[in-house]
């Protein structure tokens, strides 16, 4: 596939119709984490052996991450629930714009190729729409390894010399918002191929940070945590393959949790524990009366008293995920809820859509208001990224009469099943061509 067939193949146009007022309840299997996966399909371009990475979830960022793994000489293949991919033989340093615009991990794609290959240009990021993706901290691990940089407005071009990245310390804390995640898997990548140990300071120990680590430990790179302060990467010259697996994606759980219980539904997820939820996430969902309950291998989400006002903030990439569908539950919550947007302090891109569904929601700098509870009403509305479409479709199961949701394309980035999952817990739903 080439930058001139990806982009209508990729995007799909039909709108998603939504008939609120049935109650969901069932059971449903959660996908492969998609943050996850995309930091792990970067980590493969660094095995010089075959990888198989199964559980891989099936959304549009899987078969453009594949498509950058292909068109740069790393041959990756995606056969049911597992992405197969042999190592390079030979390396085409370049990720096309029409890929690597498509996606936020763009530049930790960049980095592997820069370990393995030397070189690298690479468009900057794509992705969602609520904010400007900041690659400085990329940047700064890349110069730290010795690269040299040619950044303009649109490209990056980097330039190791010698046999690769050297040994070398970076800070991964941002201004703003943290130690950065995926700043902390590029300088690990680099790190992994370095000759010597190299040290990430203020390192994020986010689960796509964890799971990356764990599959470079596997694969023979040395690497030692010093709490939150810094991260020890010892690199080496031979990266084995074999077999990982990518964990549930807590996202779509929480999703599934949030669809039910805003229809006064439970839903039985039954491939992610209690305890893969990350303890921010759990806290913000019990502020807001959802209770996630161990059930053998699988979680049981319920709202047994009803949704709850909340005061909360995000304080990780996984909160500030979750922020949107949040805010569409909290609509029928009884009182004022108040979110401070920590993370992005601009992702309202869902607060418009959901006003037209009559919910009471307004914006002041980070913080979004929600007044509830409010009816909703069907809605003719657009969500520009995939957290918002998610945050539409949770409104419209609880509005009266059938709502048409624009934007699937962006749904389809980051939840591969998610509409048929509602479907039979209950939902009246269909997408169609408009």
């Amino acid at each position: 596939m080439n930058d001139q067939t990806l982009l209508p193949s990729l995007i799909d146009t039909r709108a998603i119709r939504v008939t609120g007022g049935h109650r969901l309840e069932g059971t449903a299997s959660v996908q492969g984490s998609k943050n996850v996966a995309l930091h792990l399909y970067a980590a493969a371009l660094l095995a010089d052996e075959p990888l198989i990475l199964t559980g891989i979830p099936h959304i549009l960022d899987t078969r453009v991450c594949a498509e950058i793994l292909t068109d740069t000489g790393t041959a990756a293949r995606i056969a049911g629930d597992r992405l197969e991919v042999t190592p390079a033989t030979a390396w085409h340093s370049v990720i096309p714009d029409q890929l690597g615009g498509r996606i936020r991990t763009t530049a930790v794609m960049a980095a592997g190729l820069l370990a393995r290959a030397g070189r690298v240009r690479f468009p900057l990021p794509g992705g969602d729409a609520f904010c400007h993706r900041l690659i400085d901290r990329h940047l700064a691990a890349m110069e730290a390894a010795g690269a040299a940089l040619d950044v303009t407005d649109t490209h990056v071009e980097a330039r190791l010399p010698g046999r690769g990245p050297a040994p070398f310390t970076t800070d991964v804390m941002t201004h703003k918002w943290g130690p950065s995640l995926g700043a902390t898997v590029t300088a690990m990548l680099l790190a992994a191929r370095a000759r010597g140990t190299s040290t990430i300071l203020n390192p994020n120990s986010e689960p796509e940070v964890l799971e990356t680590a764990a599959l470079l430990t596997a694969s023979g790179v040395g690497i030692t945590w010093e709490g939150a302060t810094a991260l020890h990467v010892t690199g080496t010259d031979h990266i084995t393959g074999g077999t990982a697996h990518v964990p549930p994606d807590r996202l779509e759980a929480t999703t599934l949790a949030l669809a039910a219980a805003i229809t006064g539904g439970t839903v039985h997820l039954d491939n992610i524990p209690a305890s893969a939820f990350p303890a921010s996430l759990v806290a913000m969902l019990a502020d807001a009366g959802i209770e996630l309950v161990s059930t053998g291998g699988g979680t049981l989400a319920r709202c047994p008293a009803g949704p709850r006002a909340v005061l909360t903030a995000t304080a990780s990439a996984t909160c500030t995920d979750i922020q949107p569908p949040l805010t569409a539950f909290l609509t029928q919550a009884p009182g004022v809820s108040r979110i401070e947007e920590r993370i992005y302090p601009a992702r309202a891109t869902h607060v418009d859509p959901l006003r037209a569904f009559g919910a009471a929601v307004t914006t002041d700098g980070p913080t979004i208001t929600v007044h509830g509870p409010t009816p909703l009403t069907a809605a003719r509305v657009a969500g520009q990224d995939i957290r918002a479409v998610a945050a539409l479709v949770i409104a419209a199961l609880a509005a009266d009469g059938t709502s048409t949701i624009h934007g699937i394309y962006h749904l389809q980035r980051g939840y591969g099943d998610l509409l048929p999952k509602l479907a039979s817990l209950g939902a009246t739903l269909e997408v169609a061509a408009e």
